[in-house]
């Protein structure tokens, strides 16, 4: 058996239901979809997503990122995007390992393995690569563990530390370094995408933001959309939307009620941008979601 179809049965054999599963590893959980999903909006928190079997499409603004088996996403802000789970069934589900960056530990590594040469042209708080063999062999281990307890708080770390390892000495190193760097200008975009996660729901302008973060309006929409693949207006709408969106699918609200709540003025306003958005007027589309729960898996 090669190593990424041993990862995905060790997978199959803790996951055993659709959806998202915590483990015993602290900071890792595993997905599961045994059909393919219609698009669902999700924020991607700093991360590595790792697909074992099955596929997906992981959109960011304009970009399309495509998953298949043994191929990983790296993700350095805490990022709106709409996944879609595009190859499953119950004989071969869709597989995933997601395991969130812990900044300390990664911190700390990267003080400890030499930069490469050279950044990558854009720094795009999202990419996806083919997993080399010292990833996978990383990924593992440290997934062998959920089947042996008592070794879990000794070998747990290690086998995390190799997995950032990999990270940090392949082609997404310098982006992993941005999550530890407190300085420079894609800082200053990650500390507005703070600060825009957190306010969403009120009004503000380019120069407020600007001047909350120490640059000038030019430079943070310029950076902006390189880190993010959108303004910082079309940023703030994506969380505005994926929040009213859930809203109206856990409580009892009308439409008008979830658009005041995430900031809206206007719900025709609301209502026009959520159907852009999602493809179906606000109440059509909550109606599809509650009848057809198995196909609003996130991906």
């Amino acid at each position: 058996m090669d190593k990424l179809a041993e990862i995905a049965a060790v997978m199959a054999r803790h996951v055993s239901k659709d959806g998202f599963h915590a483990t015993a590893i602290e900071r890792v959980t595993l997905a599961r979809s045994s059909t393919v999903t219609m698009p669902m909006p999700n924020v991607y928190r700093p991360q590595l997503c790792l697909v074992a079997q099955g596929q997906k499409e992981v959109t960011l603004g304009e970009h399309v990122f495509r998953y298949a088996p043994g191929r990983y996403g790296v993700v350095t802000y805490d990022l709106p995007v709409t996944g879609q789970v595009t190859a499953a069934t119950p004989e071969s589900p869709y597989l995933c390992l997601f395991l969130d960056f812990d900044p300390v530990m990664l911190g700390q590594l990267a003080l400890r393995v030499p930069p490469q040469s050279g950044a990558p042209s854009q720094p795009i708080g999202k990419t996806v690569s083919d997993a080399g063999a010292g990833l996978l062999d990383a990924a593992l281990r440290l997934l062998r563990l959920l089947d042996d307890p008592a070794a879990l708080p000794v070998l747990g770390p290690l086998a995390e530390q190799e997995i950032l390892y990999h990270l940090l000495a392949g082609p997404d190193g310098a982006r992993m370094r941005h999550i530890t760097s407190g300085e420079g200008r894609v800082a200053q975009v990650g500390r507005a995408i703070a600060w825009i996660s957190k306010n969403f729901r009120d009004r503000f302008s380019i120069e407020r933001l600007a001047a909350e973060v120490g640059m000038s309006p030019s430079s943070l929409h310029e950076h902006f959309r390189a880190v993010t693949a959108m303004t910082p207006l079309q940023f703030q709408k994506q969380l505005r939307l994926q929040d009213a969106r859930s809203l109206l699918l856990v409580q009892d609200i009308d439409v008008a009620t979830a658009a005041l709540r995430v900031g809206y003025e206007s719900p025709s306003q609301f209502s026009r941008e959520y159907r852009r958005h999602f493809g179906e007027p606000p109440a059509r589309d909550i109606a599809r979601l509650r009848a057809s729960p198995g196909l609003a898996v996130i991906a």
